[in-house]
């Protein structure tokens, strides 16, 4: 689990957030070919107003509410969204068949506010498939589960014309079960952002399924 801020987990998350996921952001996700063959991964994350809100609060940005950052304000928010915590991966995977594919380190990191809104940018490359004839899998989820993910639909492709990407949905009655079988019972929405909740967010996350005519 990776919040933008981490700071609003300690400071505010614990009392206007309380059942779990806690987080939840639209997922735009850009499937991008090079002109030699490279892929890579554009993630786009809307988040929504409330989320937002405490961002704008916890920075002590916007505070005039007219809803544009000043230059010093916008350096304030690229360097609290750059480092990302070692540990943290991402909460993004791509796998063919059942290799999980090595990620590079993020590209192009920014994050803008629009609206009242914050949208945060940044790319993935992938540096080696396993089988260039395999179709390429991409989900995007926080293992604990504390951002719930939205996949925005269509998944968008970049390079190339001969590719579809098709989107399968998670089996959320199933994942629920899991969880609450893993939590003794306790009714997993319930759950608490300072109590367990077992690493099991990939059963929560959609399937992208990105297949193409020739090789990758």
């Amino acid at each position: 689990m990776r919040l933008t801020l981490p700071l609003i987990t300690a400071m505010v998350l614990p009392t206007t957030l309380p059942a779990h996921p806690h987080v939840f952001v639209e997922a735009q996700v850009t499937v991008v070919f090079g002109e030699t063959g490279e892929l890579a991964v554009k993630l786009d994350w809307f988040y929504d107003d409330l989320f937002s809100l405490l961002v704008t609060t916890d920075l002590g940005i916007d505070m005039d509410g007219d809803l544009i950052l000043t230059a010093a304000e916008q350096q304030l928010l690229d360097e609290q969204i750059a480092a990302w915590p070692p540990d943290y991966a991402g909460d993004l995977e791509v796998s063919q068949a059942d290799a999980v594919l090595a990620l590079a380190e993020k590209q192009d990191h920014r994050m803008t506010y629009e609206g009242g809104l914050f949208h945060e940018a940044h790319l993935r490359p992938v540096p080696e498939i396993a089988d260039p004839d395999a179709p390429v899998r991409i989900r995007v989820y926080d293992p604990s589960f504390y951002t719930a993910y939205e996949l925005r639909r269509p998944v968008l492709i970049e390079g190339r014309d001969d590719c579809t990407a098709e989107i399968v949905p998670a089996d959320l009655d199933a994942a629920y079960a899991l969880a609450e079988t893993l939590l003794d019972g306790q009714d997993p929405t319930a759950v608490g952002p300072d109590e367990y909740f077992p690493e099991i967010g990939d059963a929560f996350a959609d399937t992208i399924v990105v297949t193409c005519a020739g090789p990758l």
